[in-house]
C-alpha cells in the first residue's frame, strides 16, 4: 500500500479538481489499485462521479492472451459484481458505457437502478445473469443503442423483445455463441455444463429482433443455429440493417443468404465461413461432404 502524503508534499496542495483531471488520465485499474488507496483526499478524488461516465473493463480481459478458467469461478464473478456496484455508486447516475464480463443479475440490479444514461451495456461471458435482471435493464436503461450479450446462456428472447419495446434507441446487438465445431478452444476453460446449455431456440430470438427492433443497424449472430427462414424474418422486420455478421452460422446455405437479403443493397454481410477441423470432419455429425455442397466454408475447407 502507498505511503500517506506528508503535509509538505507537493501533491497534497492540488486542489480535487487538478487531482482529479491527473487521475482521468489513468486506467480504470491503475486508479483502482493506486490513488484510491493512499488518502481520503485522493480516495475522494478517485471515485469522482466525472471519471465514471464509462465503465471498461473489456480491454483488461482483451489484454490477456487466453482466457482464465479462474473467470468462471465464483469468486472472480463476486468481485466483477463489487466493482460494478462501486462505479453505478460512485458514478451518481452518470454511467453511459458499461463493458465488462462474469457479472451476475446481483450487480445488474444496480445498474437498472441507477443508471439512467446508460447507453452502451456489454456483458459477455454472463454465465448468472437472466431474463430477470434484463427485464429490469430494459425498463431502467431505455437510452439504450448498444448491447452485447454474447455468450450469455440464461439470456432469452424475453430480454430480447423488452429491450425492442422499451429501448427505441437501440441500433446495435451482439448475441454470438460459443464455437461450437471445435469445442477444444474451451476446452478446461468454460465449463463443461455452461457449454452444454447453449440456446437451442434461437430463431425466437430472432423473431424478437425482427418485431420489436425495427431501427436495428448492426447485429452479430456468431455460431449460432440460425434456420433460413428466421433470417428471413430479421431482414424483413430489420430493413436498416448495415451490418450482419453470420460467422459460423452452420444451417445457412449462400441461397439462403442471397434470398434473404436480395433487397438490401448496403448490407455488409460477414458470411458464414469458418475452419472445420480434421478431428470434427471425421466424426457423424459433420461426417458428410454433402453437407457443406453450398456452404461458404468449402471454399476454404482445409483437411
Amino acid at each position: 500500500m502507498a505511503e500517506p502524503l506528508s503535509e509538505s508534499s507537493s501533491w497534497a496542495e492540488l486542489t480535487h479538481e487538478c487531482l482529479t483531471n491527473i487521475l482521468s488520465r489513468l486506467t480504470i485499474e491503475q486508479r483502482w489499485r493506486g490513488p484510491m488507496l493512499v488518502c481520503k483526499l485522493w480516495h475522494r478524488a478517485a471515485t469522482d462521479p466525472s471519471l465514471f461516465s464509462h465503465f471498461d473493463l473489456e480491454p483488461r480481459f482483451e489484454s490477456t492472451p487466453t482466457e482464465s478458467p479462474a473467470w468462471w469461478s465464483p469468486e472472480f464473478e463476486t468481485k466483477i459484481d463489487s466493482m460494478l456496484r462501486s462505479a453505478v455508486h460512485w458514478s451518481l447516475g452518470s454511467l453511459s458505457l458499461i463493458r465488462i464480463r462474469h457479472c451476475s443479475d446481483s450487480s445488474l440490479d444496480f445498474v437498472a437502478q441507477g443508471c439512467p444514461n446508460l447507453e452502451v451495456l456489454s456483458i459477455k461471458s454472463c454465465a448468472n445473469v437472466t431474463d430477470r435482471s434484463m427485464a429490469k435493464i430494459a425498463l431502467g436503461c431505455q437510452k439504450l443503442r448498444e448491447v452485447d450479450i454474447s455468450y450469455c446462456h440464461e439470456i432469452s428472447n424475453i430480454s430480447l423483445a423488452l429491450i425492442g419495446k422499451h429501448c427505441p434507441n437501440i441500433k446495435t446487438i451482439k448475441r454470438n455463441f460459443f464455437n461450437n465445431l471445435d469445442p477444444s478452444q474451451h476446452k478446461g476453460i468454460v465449463p463443461d455444463n455452461y457449454l452444454n446449455s447453449c440456446p437451442q431456440d434461437v430463431d425466437s430470438e430472432a423473431a424478437a429482433i425482427a418485431k420489436f427492433m425495427p431501427n436495428l443497424e448492426h447485429l452479430e449472430l456468431g455460431f449460432s443455429k440460425l434456420s433460413a427462414k428466421a433470417l428471413s424474418l430479421i431482414c424483413e422486420g430489420c430493413p436498416k440493417l448495415k451490418f450482419l455478421d453470420l460467422f459460423g452460422c452452420v444451417n445457412l446455405t449462400s441461397r439462403d443468404i442471397a434470398n434473404a437479403t436480395s433487397s438490401m443493397e448496403n448490407l455488409e454481410i460477414r458470411k458464414p465461413n469458418f475452419y472445420i477441423p480434421r478431428s470434427v470432419f471425421h466424426t457423424e455429425r459433420y461426417g458428410h461432404w454433402r453437407l457443406y455442397d453450398e456452404r461458404f466454408q468449402t471454399d476454404i475447407f482445409r483437411i
